[in-house]
């Protein structure tokens, strides 16, 4: 079923994403007078084709992974004398300018739009409530202590951990400090704390921003009675069953299941002594945990599982918007996440940021699976996020890309004349070049993924 859900999460997703991008070029083509003579969506074989008033050729093309809007064009074959007035060549600068660019903007158009059906429909946001801090840590040199709930960072308001999260994204690879203001439990009182940071994990392949500062969130506690087992698991292997409550491991007292799942994480096959009761009697169970990764990026697992508990009330908030206010918090969310992508590329071309966190096709096949599995709302977060990438990937100055044609147009209207078709030329081998490089990088570190 989840197999299912990637192939036609990763379709749709691609599907209207590509559509609405290419829709922008053809609508504001059509607008500038330019004769447009195919729609694709996809690329290779055609599956369906139809044909409008004015003559366009619409395709659903065999490889969903892409699309183009072919336009009359003078410098890709002769043009009929009474065509040249629809010529793409033949426009303003101007006019050239509107038709690239009205790709990218569709997408954050789009983005936009998801992000206002997501503001209306509402969410429920986990308080950030601070479960505890490691001693020495980040968090605990600046003076933050358990119970307290993080207020905003960076003066930016923080409503639940998503929040905290993604202002701390931001700061990866940096050095400075990041102010956080806390208020205690049952209190209306304020105070600012300043976290110092110093080339904050730098070239981290996974970064866990809220782990790395020492922070635990805080949530209920989850007794350690088992309720699922992996069948291929190590739990299982060694003999566990559901409904066996665990109660040390090495000798060291379990209470809680994080316990357990922070514990194993750290030993990737190693021996484990569990002491478990199961039917009132207690048992010792030896298992040999399994390796999930490499190197230093290995990491224990048990292959077992706990029945989730309930939250209290008073640590879940409800966040929704109405109609118009919905709209400012979707330009707001598309502006962040548009300015954040754009700083991390920035960050990766500099090294503040590790290369390995560009993802690829298959990554995004399995996210979009999962967040079709998991619901309407989060898919439709998905598909905004990609729209934001794929919007800002396409406005980068790389020729072949839409944002390399704007370079040439803007050097064209500057000077006064174009740039001559041999370094265009030049430009387009040199962004293959690097499109090609780039897609190659993420393809393996998605292989390294899996």
């Amino acid at each position: 079923m989840s197999a299912l859900y990637m192939i036609v999460g990763t379709l749709v997703a691609l599907g209207v994403l590509v559509t609405f991008h290419e829709f922008g070029h053809f609508w504001v083509a059509r607008r500038c007078g330019v004769k447009v003579l195919r729609f694709s969506v996809g690329f290779g074989t055609p599956l369906l084709r139809w044909h409008d008033r004015q003559g366009t050729e619409f395709v659903v093309a065999a490889i969903p992974l892409g699309g183009y809007v072919k336009m009359l064009d003078e410098r890709e074959g002769d043009v009929p004398a009474d065509q040249l007035d629809q010529s793409f060549n033949r426009k303003t600068v101007g006019q050239r300018i509107a038709i690239v660019a009205a790709g990218p903007v569709a997408n954050f158009l789009l983005a936009i739009a998801f992000f206002w059906v997501l503001a209306m429909m509402g969410s429920q946001q986990v308080r950030p409530v601070i479960g505890a801090v490691e001693s020495g840590s980040l968090a605990a040199q600046a003076g933050l202590v358990a119970g307290q709930e993080i207020v905003s960072i960076d003066g930016q308001p923080t409503v639940g951990w998503s929040n905290v999260n993604l202002q701390l994204v931001r700061r990866l690879g940096e050095s400075g400090s990041i102010q956080v203001a806390v208020r205690g439990p049952d209190s209306d009182v304020e105070s600012s704390h300043q976290l110092v940071l110093h080339d904050w994990l730098k070239g981290a392949d996974e970064p866990d921003p809220i782990k790395s500062l020492g922070i635990r969130p805080w949530r209920p506690e989850l007794p350690a009675v088992l309720a699922e087992l992996d069948p291929k698991g190590p739990a299982q292997a060694a003999g566990l069953k559901t409904g066996d409550k665990l109660l040390s491991m090495n000798g060291q007292a379990i209470n809680d299941w994080q316990q357990v799942v922070d514990w194993v994480r750290l030993r990737p096959a190693a021996r484990v002594d569990l002491r478990v009761e199961r039917d009132g009697v207690a048992l010792e169970v030896p298992v040999v945990l399994a390796a999930r990764g490499e190197g230093d990026a290995a990491t224990g697992y048990l292959g077992a599982g706990v029945k989730g508990v309930d939250w209290p009330p008073a640590m879940i908030r409800e966040v929704s918007y109405g109609p118009v206010a919905a709209i400012g918090e979707g330009v707001k969310r598309t502006w962040t996440m548009s300015v954040l992508t754009l700083d991390s590329l920035k960050k990766m071309l500099f090294g503040e940021l590790s290369v390995k966190n560009l993802s690829g096709p298959i990554t995004i096949a399995k996210v979009a699976g999962a967040s079709a599995q998991s619901g309407v709302a989060d898919f439709l977060n998905f598909l905004a996020y990609l729209s934001i990438s794929l919007g800002v990937l396409n406005l980068l100055p790389i020729p072949v890309l839409d944002g390399g044609h704007l370079l040439f147009y803007l050097i064209e209207w500057a000077r006064g004349r174009p740039l001559s078709d041999r370094v265009q030329g030049w430009g387009m081998q040199i962004g293959i070049s690097l499109v090609v490089g780039v897609m190659l990088l993420a393809l393996v570190n998605d292989l390294g993924r899996l």
